[in-house]
């Protein structure tokens, strides 16, 4: 116990109470997911029909490359997106000053890229690292869905023979 005091009392500064981290947290992580998932959805549902369109007809490797960016492209823009909510409790917080800041704090942290001119202050510190989980979470689920399509537009891609 001596010794925990000690740490402690070194550092000069109290243990911030991160209760309020995880109750703004937690809630973001759960919509940034669900967004995620349903929106892949979509993206997917959509890759299907052009495909499907085709009938039984190859589609052509340039088409194939259409789609497959487009879909990235996709994934990108959710990606902002769901980094974009995460800003707006940065602001709502008062966390970080002004749009700017904030989203370019949410793309560092949500990327895990870091910035180090852009600091969240010690009170909302952990709330910048569950926000780093979260986006290995949604960049792993984006890793995963995009390795489907790949798949799913191969099967139908014409192969020189």
């Amino acid at each position: 116990m001596a010794i925990v005091t000690e740490v402690l009392r070194m550092g000069q500064t109290p243990v911030p109470s991160w209760g309020v981290d995880w109750a703004w947290s937690l809630p973001l992580v759960v919509l940034t997911v669900v967004m995620h998932s349903f929106s892949l959805r979509l993206i997917s549902q959509e890759a299907s029909r052009v495909l499907n369109r085709r009938k039984k007809k190859l589609v052509h490797n340039g088409l194939s490359m259409f789609l497959i960016g487009g879909t990235a492209l996709g994934a990108t823009i959710l990606h902002g997106i769901e980094a974009w909510f995460w800003a707006l409790a940065y602001m709502a917080l008062g966390a970080i000053p002004g749009r700017g800041s904030a989203m370019l704090y949410s793309l560092n942290a949500i990327t895990s890229y870091g910035h180090e001119s852009i600091a969240l202050e010690s009170r909302w510190q952990l709330m910048g690292s569950i926000e780093a989980l979260n986006g290995w979470i949604l960049f792993g689920l984006t890793t995963a869905f995009l390795f489907a399509v790949i798949q799913k537009v191969w099967a139908h891609t014409d192969q020189p023979t």
